[in-house]
C-alpha cells in the first residue's frame, strides 16, 4: 500500500461522492487529492470580452491577470485541502496536491502525467454525466484519463439525485 490512489477532484457533487465512495474500498490507502487549475486563465480572460464581439482586443491589464491566477491557484488549494479532509473522513491517508497547467492542455493529460510521475496504483475519477453537448464542448475528463492511464482507473458515476436525496 505504499503506491498512493490520486484521487482527482473538482470540488463538485460528483467528485464528494467518488472520494466517498472509493473510500469505501480503498479505506487505508494513502491519497493523492489532486486539483488541476490553469494558470494563464486571467490573460487568457483579459482578451475575451472584446475578441468575442469583433473588437481589437483591449489593453491587457497585467496586474489584474495576475490577480485573476493567484485567486485561481487559491482557489485550487482550498479545494484540494476539502477533497483531502473529504478523503481522510471516507478512510485514506490523504494529502493536498495542485497543479497549474496551461490553458490548452486537456486535464485529463494532467491527470495521467501525475499519475506516472506519483507512481500512483490507480485513479479515481467522477463521471459528471453531462449531456451529449456538453460532453463534446468540455471533452470528458474521466474518458480521457480512462484511455490515457497506464495504471487502473476507477471511475464513479455521479450519484443520481433521488437516491442522494433517500441517503441510500
Amino acid at each position: 500500500m505504499s503506491r498512493p490512489i490520486l484521487i482527482a477532484y473538482d470540488g463538485s457533487p460528483a467528485a464528494d461522492n467518488a472520494t466517498r465512495e472509493a473510500g469505501a474500498l480503498l479505506a487505508g490507502w494513502r491519497a493523492i487529492v489532486l486539483v488541476v487549475w490553469k494558470a494563464g486563465l486571467g490573460f487568457e480572460l483579459a482578451e475575451l470580452p472584446t475578441a468575442t464581439i469583433g473588437l481589437p482586443p483591449s489593453q491587457l491589464d497585467i496586474r489584474t491577470a495576475l490577480e485573476v491566477d493567484e485567486l485561481q491557484r487559491e482557489r485550487a488549494q482550498r479545494l484540494a485541502e476539502q477533497g483531502a479532509r473529504l478523503a481522510g473522513e471516507a478512510g485514506f491517508d490523504a494529502e493536498a496536491l495542485t497543479v497549474a497547467d496551461e490553458p490548452e492542455v486537456e486535464v485529463a493529460e494532467t491527470i495521467v502525467t501525475v499519475a506516472r510521475e506519483r507512481d500512483a496504483q490507480a485513479v479515481v475519477v467522477a463521471a459528471h454525466g453531462h449531456g451529449p453537448l456538453t460532453e463534446l464542448v468540455l471533452g470528458g475528463t474521466s474518458r480521457g484519463v480512462v484511455r490515457k492511464a497506464e495504471c487502473p482507473v476507477l471511475v464513479v458515476r455521479e450519484q443520481p439525485a433521488s437516491r442522494g436525496a433517500a441517503g441510500a
